[in-house]
Parts: structure tokens; sequence; C-alpha cells
């Protein structure tokens, strides 16, 4: 299982601890990665409302790049595989399109042929790891932990440009990695909205109320943790979490985890080796009910 990885710039910037984590856990499950080092920004939805021919002609280079080297793409991050998805689909629909991009991509001496794959790191554990063989792998299970999922907005729609007609168990795949994990799977109503990252810069206000409004909902659920496989939504409800607290008056103290540091977890990767010192919530008395030491 060979994979161009995309990892995003987040997970290389404001979030090394979810590159940090991917790149301790994904040897050990059989799966090769090939870093795109050259690969441009997906323009994460905000370059798309300006100007969506750019934004989609910046991914299709980087569908092109894949494509040379025969290689589906493996993204960490859910805005990534959103926007991504959505761009690949425009231009796999409209053959003048594709041909329009092509004729700037061509100035590079690249042209995108509408074969490349786009998968989240999540989806790729069920669908090619395989359940059977993920469970090999887990030395700790994480019994005794109740994770709360939150997928944000653009791992669960628009469902089609994701492909969950003809994979129809995406919707719920990290809930399904939960429990495979060990975790108890906390159901609750915010798991597929917004994060309120989006707003952050124009109306911080509403933004921390959505924070607020889904951690305080999931602790509500009972969660001793919540678990995203998007940094950008990582980025609000763990760095924002503070603030929100406080313009509400209230505490939350829920640590957020990105997704590869729980599978790191449940793999016996200690969590120094999956940087959980660097998410800003603690999760030290999480950690403690499943007697892990987070200085270990």
């Amino acid at each position: 299982m060979k994979y161009a990885f995309f990892p995003g710039c987040v997970s290389k910037g404001a979030c090394p601890e979810l590159y940090q984590s991917v790149m301790n856990v994904y040897p050990k499950l059989g799966i090769e990665l090939e870093e795109m080092t050259t690969a441009s920004c997906t323009g994460a939805g905000v370059l798309q409302e300006k100007d969506q021919r750019l934004g989609d002609t910046l991914n299709a280079r980087t569908f092109a790049l894949a494509e040379r080297k025969g290689l589906p793409i493996m993204t960490i991050c859910s805005t990534c595989q959103g926007v991504m998805s959505q761009a690949n689909q425009r231009l796999t629909r409209d053959a003048t399109y594709l041909a329009e991009v092509n004729h700037v991509l061509k100035e590079e001496g690249l042209t995108y042929r509408g074969t490349t794959h786009i998968r989240h790191f999540v989806w790729i554990l069920l669908e090619d790891v395989g359940e059977e063989e993920l469970r090999k792998h887990i030395k700790k299970p994480l019994t005794g932990l109740r994770a709360a999922p939150f997928y944000g907005c653009y791992l669960q729609r628009p469902s089609e440009a994701l492909g969950f007609e003809q994979n129809p168990d995406r919707p719920e795949a990290l809930e399904r990695v939960i429990e495979i994990l060990g975790a108890e799977v906390v159901d609750f109503p915010g798991k597929s909205r917004c994060c309120g990252f989006p707003i952050l810069t124009i109306n911080e206000p509403n933004s921390l109320t959505m924070v607020a409004t889904h951690t305080n909902d999931a602790k509500a659920y009972g969660a001793d943790i919540m678990v995203t496989p998007c940094p950008l939504c990582h980025l609000n409800l763990d760095g924002m979490q503070t603030k929100a607290a406080q313009q509400h008056n209230t505490s939350i103290d829920l640590p957020i985890l990105h997704l590869p540091q729980l599978l790191g977890l449940a793999m016996g990767i200690g969590p120094r080796a999956i940087g959980l010192s660097r998410n800003l919530v603690s999760a030290d008395a999480a950690m403690g009910k499943i007697g892990i030491r987070t200085s270990a």
C-alpha cells in the first residue's frame, strides 16, 4: 500500500504533532508514503470562494504530480480532503474545463488525465489496511476511554464528491476506528457540524460559541476526549477552548486528540512520540483512566 502523501499546511505549521504522530504510526501498518514536497495548498475553500478556477488549477497540479507517480493521494486533513474531492469532481465531469486547466499546467510540463484518487487516512485504515489487520497492531486497547468523534464539515459533505455512494461506510468511519481501538464512542449532535474555524477572524464571538457548544455537548454526553481527523477543527476546538470557556463563563477542559494520536496510543506508542504534550488542553486525566502516563 503506497500513497503520495499530502500532509497539508497545518500539519507542517500550527499542528506539527499531527505530522509527528502520522510519521510514527504509518510504518507499522504496512503503509508506504512518498511525501509530496512540491504540492500546493488546496486553498482550504477560502481561495475557492474568491477564484474557483485558480483553486482547481492548484489542485489539478497536485493531482497531476501524483498521477505521474501512479499513486493515489493520502490526506490527513478533512478540509484538504473535501476541497480536493470537490475540485476533482469538477475537473473530471467537465472535459472542456479540464482542458482549460491543463493548458495552464502545460507551462510546467504537467497534464492531468483525471485518474487520481484522493483518500483520507481514516478511510485508508478501514478500506485498505482493513479491520482485521488493524486489530493486529493494537497493543494497548483503549478500554474505559470514552471518545466523541468530531468530523467537522468537509469529511461529511457533499457526500457525492466524497464517494459515499460507492463507499457507504465512510460517513461513520471515525466511529468505527474508535471502536476498533477499544474506546467507547460517545455520539453527540454536533459531530458533523462546523467547528467555527472558518469564521474565527471575522466573527470571533460566534466562533467561540460553536467551540463551547460542541465541547460542552460532548462532555454532557459523557466524553473523556474528542477526536478529530481535521487539524483545522483541532486548532479551534483545542486552541480556542480556553477563550471559549471564558466567554461563556464556564469550564470545559475537554482534550482534543488528532486521529493518529489516538491510533498511536492504542498501538502502544508513547505519548511523547505522538506529540501529546503539544495539545493545549491537557489529556492527563483522560490518559490516567487507561493507565497511560503522559510523560512516557
